[in-house]
């Protein structure tokens, strides 16, 4: 059992089939919590399937879809309540969102970003939100810095996030009347497979070794070291907890001390 207890619990992690969205499943799952898994990759999803049924002893639930679709939200959510009978967290954390030059960004990868990390969520926490209600739960966004320091590179990315932030803040304060606890991380720099994509570009473009350009991306973002998808799930664990019933409505960044701004 992992330093939380969610014995009996059911949660909700979408876009769990690598990296943050992984971690945060089987950190709950050894927490005791039952689990529906949602991604796009049945493969990787089959992966973070078998772990977690090694941390909690439990088989999740898992779904494969496209939380683009209008559809998949309640999909998912029956797909919980089917399996486990109830739905206590939901950590709405799919969706990535392309960079690059923003003249050469067009409307389709614009609507994409959207679709995906802010539809679907918004979807996502419309149709599970009577659980939650039902259970007094728990809701976690995984937004991003992005959310707060703007990017030439970001231009899709950046809006996304601080749309996703607003959202955050509304819906908590209809939960301070539904009794559902409502929070967002913005993680930083954190290994990731889009982090070691992007390093391994710069390190193309630049002709410097991967390791070298490791350490140019991490001292251009003025950290000490980039973080890990386990730290992120820490902390969404603890935002579940009965230990943080105060919380609700914050934003809390967990990015080494890269956002300098109030």
């Amino acid at each position: 059992m992992g330093q939380h207890d969610f014995s009996g619990q059911s949660a909700v992690v979408t876009g769990s089939s690598r990296g943050i969205g992984a971690a945060i499943a089987v950190e709950l799952a050894r927490c005791g919590a039952r689990l529906t898994l949602t991604g796009r990759d049945n493969a990787a999803l089959t992966d973070v399937a078998r772990a977690v049924e090694t941390a909690s002893g439990i088989r999740p639930a898992v779904v494969v879809c496209d939380l683009r679709e209008a559809r998949t939200a309640r999909m998912v959510v029956d797909a919980a309540m089917t399996a486990h009978g109830r739905l206590d967290i939901l950590v709405n954390n799919a969706g990535a969102t392309k960079r690059g030059d923003f003249l050469t960004l067009t409307d389709a990868d614009f609507l994409d970003g959207f679709a995906l990390k802010f539809h679907g969520a918004v979807r996502m926490t419309q149709a599970a939100w009577p659980h939650l209600v039902t259970s007094q739960g728990k809701l976690v966004n995984i937004v991003g810095i992005g959310s707060l320091t703007p990017a030439k590179d970001f231009t899709i990315g950046g809006p996304v996030n601080s749309a996703l932030i607003n959202f955050t803040k509304a819906i908590a304060d209809r939960g301070l009347s539904d009794g559902v606890r409502v929070n967002a991380v913005n993680p930083g720099h954190i290994v990731t497979d889009r982090l070691r994509r992007r390093v391994e570009a710069l390190a193309k473009a630049e002709g410097i070794t991967y390791a070298e350009a490791e350490e140019r991306s991490r001292h251009e973002h003025g950290i000490l070291r980039f973080g890990s998808s386990e730290e992120i799930a820490h902390l969404v664990a603890f935002l579940c907890s009965d230990r943080a019933t105060y919380i609700h409505g914050s934003t809390i960044e967990i990015d080494g001390g890269a956002t300098k701004g109030l």
